[in-house]
């Protein structure tokens, strides 16, 4: 399974959401180019799941216009949109009373594409055995049972990637070993992948460059080697500093040992 060319870039040209009198998302005007890995991070409530929600059309914006690869998100409907876009959240969503197979299968049926011999090559592609594919989701841990949903999301070779948290329900050890391998299917297969994330070293580790949202605006876009040199300013500081402070605790331990 190997993209032919990168995934595609997305337009953001001021765009809104509101709720009422709250806002959740306030006029961000941002690029993100083709074939890059992008990470939004910042505190609950920052904007970020909604901005990310807005381009796949889960959520509507209140105001803007968002395009991928220089087409309007509302130039089809939305069901036709998200057959372009491949999305994996917290919560997998994966139908229990489906089998593994018919899970990672269920978007090309939808679609009208082949499923011979694709379930196989997309759970190898996720790093779990093809027997896996007759077992039904509560058989499964909660590492494999994401792995299946990140297989669902490429079943329809998207180029477009959007995730929302998807790693904060899992161990350490599986989401670290997760995060690496989304990294390199990322690379791989040429996407164009956005991440919100509440971890600041997940997002400085896998992402490219790094967006961190406060009251529904971007106030920081730098690259992680940027953000660690200061250059984000008072907000992405404050999330910098929590995993340094974290290191610099565990290498003071190491030297008590």
């Amino acid at each position: 399974m190997q993209r032919q060319s990168p995934g595609p870039p997305i337009t953001f040209a001021s765009v809104a959401k509101h709720y009422g009198p709250a806002t959740a998302v306030d006029t961000v005007s941002v690029e993100v180019a083709g074939g890059s890995f992008v990470a939004l991070v910042g505190a609950s409530g920052s904007g970020k799941s909604t901005l990310l929600k807005m381009v796949n059309r889960l959520v509507e914006p209140s105001a803007g216009r968002i395009a991928i690869g220089g087409e309007d998100v509302t130039a089809a409907e939305p069901y036709a949109l998200r057959r372009r876009i491949g999305y994996v959240f917290q919560n997998i969503g994966l139908f229990a009373h489906m089998t593994v197979a018919e899970n990672i299968a269920i978007g090309l049926r939808i679609a009208g594409l082949r499923v011979d011999g694709r379930v196989a090559e997309l759970l190898e592609l996720v790093d779990l055995p093809t027997d896996f594919a007759a077992r039904r989701p509560d058989a499964l841990s909660g590492g494999q049972r994401q792995r299946v949903g990140v297989a669902r999301a490429l079943a329809t070779a998207p180029g477009l990637m959007l995730m929302d948290e998807p790693f904060g329900a899992l161990d350490p050890v599986t989401r670290d070993q997760l995060g690496a391998r989304v990294r390199e299917l990322h690379d791989r297969l040429g996407l164009t992948t956005i991440m919100v994330t509440h971890d600041m070293a997940e997002a400085l580790l896998l992402a490219d460059r790094v967006l961190v949202m406060e009251r529904g605006r971007i106030v920081a876009d730098a690259t992680p080697r940027a953000l660690l040199a200061g250059a984000g300013g008072a907000a992405a500081d404050a999330l910098v500093a929590v995993p340094r402070e974290q290191a610099r605790r565990l290498q003071a331990l190491e030297r008590e040992a």
